[in-house]
């Protein structure tokens, strides 16, 4: 039985897996379509659309899929998707941003709205949270890529405003209207990166206990899991202490 019981639970980490794989390609899939579908089908001429791309990319999406997924806009054929933004306290005070791309306001807000008071947060208005954050462009290359003063070398010269290495790797940041253009330069001297996408960095923090971070993580799977959020982003601090009981 013990056997049996360890497969199972194999089998039930590996189908958690397959589903968050597929559900983050379908999401890279989205992003590349409205992209796409706002601009020129031509990544080359469409920095956005360039950028969903390369994300994408950098997550093993297949080129077939990124190819269908252009398709799909210049077919005709793709829904029509509005980009919102909500903004909202989670559990222990926690400043969260989720944003969605939705056929469906209306459905899309009552489940944020839901996913929120059931975690004992509650769902403000925008710009309740969002001056807790700074928009920044983010470029992430592994520690092979070179020495924390190399990275930053590169950085500036890139035209970078920062960079936070550590033994897992190096966080280049930017201005966001400039992440094309930096994310071009570092490609041309370091190669692909890891990551190249838009984020909220939050400019202060909130700590959190244990019990805290786990009602907080189960708010983040939940909004996660919808299939109409794109990213989630919270204010959360936890040691180092916590994070390894996670």
């Amino acid at each position: 039985m013990a056997g049996h019981s360890k497969w199972a639970n194999i089998q039930h980490r590996k189908g958690r897996q397959d589903k968050l794989r597929s559900k983050l390609f379908s999401k890279l899939s989205k992003e590349i379509t409205v992209a796409a579908k706002m601009g020129d089908p031509d990544p080359e001429k469409n920095p956005r659309l360039r950028l969903a791309v390369k994300e994408a990319k950098s997550n093993s999406v297949p080129k077939d899929v990124i190819e269908r997924a252009i398709g799909k806009a210049t077919g005709g054929d793709a829904e029509n998707y509005d980009e919102i933004r909500y903004e909202g306290y989670g559990p222990g005070g926690i400043a969260v941003i989720v944003e969605a791309m939705t056929d469906n306001k209306n459905r899309t807000a009552s489940t944020v709205r839901s996913l929120f008071t059931k975690s004992g947060g509650n769902l403000a208005e925008t710009g309740a949270v969002s001056f807790m954050f700074e928009r920044k462009g983010l470029v992430v290359y592994p520690a092979s890529a070179g020495d924390a003063d190399t990275m930053l070398d590169h950085a500036i010269e890139a035209g970078a405003e920062d960079v936070e290495s550590s033994d897992e790797g190096h966080d280049v940041y930017c201005e966001f209207t400039d992440l094309n253009e930096v994310s071009t330069a570092l490609e041309k001297a370091l190669g692909e990166s890891e990551t190249t996408k838009l984020i909220w960095k939050p400019t202060t923090v909130t700590e959190v206990d244990l019990e805290g971070a786990e009602k907080l993580m189960r708010l983040i799977e939940a909004l996660e899991d919808d299939d109409d959020i794109q990213n989630v982003t919270t204010n959360m601090d936890a040691s180092d202490e916590v994070m390894a009981q996670l």
